[in-house]
């Protein structure tokens, strides 16, 4: 399964996105604000799942603004990282 598919049905599932379905996600919209709509508390229930499936420490907060800006550049973050999906 692609990584940004994986992202996209956690995300639905971790962060309890309602009438949304992974097709639905656009790999380049905004996590926060304006696209998904996250919060600061979903940033940190985000980089606990990425450490738990992926293995990946998001090091520190500008880390977070590049990796968090978008499912696509959270995939690109994961991948460069470690090149695993589960």
């Amino acid at each position: 399964m692609d990584i940004r598919t994986v992202l996209k049905k956690e995300l639905i599932t971790l962060l309890r996105l309602e009438n949304i379905d992974p097709e639905d996600i656009d790999d380049a919209a905004p996590l926060f604000g304006e696209g998904l709509g996250l919060d600061s508390l979903d940033a940190v229930e985000l980089t606990v799942l990425v450490q738990r499936l992926f293995g990946v420490v998001v090091e520190n907060a500008e880390a977070a603004r590049t990796a968090f800006a978008s499912v696509g550049a959270l995939a690109e973050y994961i991948e460069a990282r470690n090149g695993t999906t589960p």
